[in-house]
């Protein structure tokens, strides 16, 4: 079997690619403590920090600001921002084409489909059924929901071999205008409780995120991200195209099993607790390709750091700017990214087949 170097995309960047990952690194440290201690309330995180460090118990208000309320939104929107630029990393690859997204493709609306059907029709299911699932019903949901939506949009967008990035953005529109037309159909069906829970999930927030959903929907997430490194040997040989990475040893049909079940469980489960959240699957890759090239080796533990970091700071915005009311954070998300979105298709319509 002959190994993949990468070293063929415009060259080796690997060192400049672990300086990358270790400065975002840091950076995300900063950000996700400087979250914790932002907010409209009056809750002042070295406050808090001073009064541990002393042996001294934190005042009621500190304890329930910051421990109940939003270290789970910072841990939430960790694992949310990674998994949708991850998996935005790995899709690009897999089409080979910097406009695959899950948000853009339909992945993210049939997630948001089987998040909707299980708030609203889960409690017809039978109560074992039900009791069983907890609160992993609706990432469960969720995931079946993109997993098939994938399954779908691959198949329907790959011919003879080949994938066709237009029938790709064009199926995934039709695919995304399926699942809203179920999706409005199902909710004509919820109470006003269960109407409630899905105010949010049109331009998706991190207000909802609490200790049981991050326990149920973060599992999921993170089991995602951890296999998705093991697919950039094969996303890496696919560059070169489906029948050359055959050639080399690669297992054309397995990466992409992998790599569609992979994509399936961290945007169903971000979905699941956050609702859609658009193009940080899309501009997050495409910024890291710019400066530390497409190796996938590197390039899914950056894209990883950086769309929770981007995540973070979109919702540390979302929470202030209106304050003390909150901007859904899919608004912040596509102030900038639909420019950016804009900018690729400019940049690259001289190669894609549109």
């Amino acid at each position: 079997m002959v190994a993949i170097s990468p070293d063929f995309l415009e060259g080796d960047r690997s060192h400049r690619a672990r300086r990358m990952a270790l400065a975002l690194s840091v950076l995300l440290v900063l950000v996700a403590t400087l979250s914790l201690g932002w907010g409209a309330s009056g809750t002042s995180l070295p406050r808090a920090i001073g009064d541990l460090l002393a042996g001294r118990e934190l005042a009621v208000q500190d304890r329930v600001v910051l421990l109940d309320i939003r270290l789970p939104r910072v841990l939430m929107g960790i694992c949310v921002g990674a998994s949708l630029a991850v998996s935005g990393a790995v899709m690009q690859g897999l089409f080979r084409n910097p406009l695959a997204d899950p948000g853009l493709v339909g992945v993210s609306a049939g997630a948001g489909l089987g998040a909707i059907l299980a708030i609203v029709l889960g409690g017809t299911l039978p109560v074992a059924v039900a009791g069983l699932l907890g609160w992993y019903l609706v990432p469960v949901a969720a995931f079946l929901g993109g997993w098939l939506t994938t399954l779908v949009l691959y198949r329907i967008a790959t011919r003879r071999g080949r994938t066709s990035v237009a029938t790709m953005l064009l199926a995934g529109i039709a695919l995304a205008a399926i699942m809203s037309a179920v999706a409005g159909v199902v909710i004509l069906r919820a109470n006003d409780a269960q109407l409630r829970d899905l105010t949010f999930w049109g331009l998706g927030s991190l207000a909802g995120a609490n200790w049981p959903k991050l326990l149920a929907a973060a599992p999921i997430m993170l089991a995602a991200l951890a296999f998705a490194p093991m697919l950039a040997r094969g996303l890496n040989a696919l560059a070169l195209g489906e029948a050359a990475a055959g050639h080399v040893g690669i297992r054309v049909q397995r990466v992409k099993n992998r790599a569609i079940l992979m994509v399936a469980a961290a945007t169903g489960a971000g979905v699941a607790v956050s609702g859609g959240i658009g193009f940080v699957g899309i501009v997050v890759p495409h910024l890291l390709r710019l400066v530390i090239g497409p190796d996938h080796r590197w390039l899914l533990v950056n894209a990883g750091l950086l769309g929770a970091v981007m995540l973070l700071l979109a919702d540390m915005v979302s929470r202030t700017v209106i304050a003390p009311a909150e901007l859904p954070i899919g608004i912040v998300t596509a102030i900038f990214g639909g420019p950016f979105f804009l900018w690729i298709l400019l940049r690259n319509r001289g190669v894609l087949d549109l």
